[in-house]
């Protein structure tokens, strides 16, 4: 018996060598990467739940190092992992890039197959990431901070290639691509004239300006959702506005933005466990900040709540489907963009989050 059980794990390593196969490939930044796919060892570096929704739960079981910090940020999400799949917990953490906490050495002695990162990430490495591709360690770059159509695919269908779940990748893609065509499509036959957005990450409370966001992230989102964001001839990524500036600008809508925790007693809140009542008591002090009673938003009771953890992912296209009917209610009337979010998740990832993710007023 014991013969037997050699050569059966002596065949499933064959197998398994046989079918992973040496790929190049090109990432976002137009690099030409070769590695052995699908990967037997990989070190994911953001993006975790992306590359658990595409690669599918068991592309875990090939994980070798995961940058935890970006995941635990959103400690409920984090714990919901957690406890459905407890191995998560005991994969090594490398660190965050561009701090102490990062090792090369550490990535190296790893010895993964593929490398997986941020654009952001690749380029705070700067001379280390040659170091680590001498050692002999492929990296590949992807972006869903970008916010672009164009990455959001291109990174969806590498990882697809990463785990070997091309198809899957390439479903996930459409779906996507469908959704914000069916949004521009609309937008284009309504010809209707372009709202004045804002929108801020509010941990910081009612009496701290907080990041808002000018070509990428929540700033391409507003766009891409037909709205005119009035960061965006101020801020190139992101950053804050002077509190007189969007005064000023006197925007439409106002949407802010948070975690599950904030920084200040009277931050924005959302996400995991978090109910509607404590969310909405959060947004409403908003509209007593300083000179807001005479913006056009607070005014037309337009002031939203949308879950950051929900931006810079392909689980996003919920939120362009949240921000184009808050802009333009009438028009996508028929969208439930809370119901698509948690849609996501129960189609493409093995657990489903329950709080709240979009506010709308009342």
């Amino acid at each position: 018996m014991f013969k037997y059980l050699i050569l059966s794990l002596t065949l499933f390593f064959q197998a398994s060598s046989i079918w992973a196969k040496e790929t190049t490939i090109h990432d976002v930044l137009g690099r030409e990467v070769t590695f052995d796919a699908p990967a037997q060892r990989v070190i994911v570096g953001f993006y975790p739940e992306d590359y658990m929704a595409i690669g599918t739960e068991q592309a875990y079981d090939k994980v070798v190092g995961l940058s935890k910090y970006i995941w635990q940020a959103r400690p409920a999400n984090w714990e919901m992992y957690i406890k459905h799949r407890p191995s998560l917990n005991t994969i090594p953490a490398i660190g965050k890039i561009g701090s102490q906490a990062f090792s090369v050495e550490q990535v190296i002695s790893l010895k993964p197959d593929v490398l997986l990162l941020a654009d952001w990430q690749f380029k705070a490495l700067g001379t280390q990431a040659q170091k680590i591709e001498d050692a002999g360690v492929p990296i590949v770059v992807i972006d869903y901070n970008a916010q672009t159509l164009q990455r959001h695919v291109m990174s969806t269908k590498i990882i697809g290639v990463i785990t070997g779940q091309k198809e899957r990748a390439e479903k996930i893609a459409n779906e996507y691509t469908e959704n914000l065509n069916r949004i521009s499509t609309r937008l284009k036959a309504k010809n209707l004239a372009k709202p004045k957005i804002y929108v801020e990450y509010g941990a910081s409370g009612v009496n701290d300006m907080g990041y808002t966001f000018g070509k990428n992230m929540w700033g391409a989102i507003s766009t891409m959702s037909g709205g005119d964001n009035i960061s965006a001839p101020y801020i190139e990524w992101w950053g804050k506005l002077n509190p007189e500036q969007v005064i000023a600008a006197n925007p439409d809508i106002i949407v802010m933005t948070g975690y599950e925790s904030a920084s200040a007693s009277d931050g924005i809140v959302m996400g995991q466990g978090i109910s509607e009542n404590i969310a909405r008591a959060r947004l409403e002090g908003f509209k007593k900040r300083l000179g807001w009673s005479s913006v056009s938003a607070i005014k037309q009771n337009r002031l939203f709540a949308a879950y950051h953890g929900a931006c810079r992912t392909i689980l996003d296209g919920a939120m362009i489907q949240f921000f184009a009917k808050s802009l333009y209610p009438e028009a996508f009337a028929d969208l439930n963009p809370e119901e698509a979010y948690l849609d996501f998740y129960k189609k493409y990832l093995p657990v489903t989050p329950t709080g709240t993710f979009t506010l709308t007023p009342k």
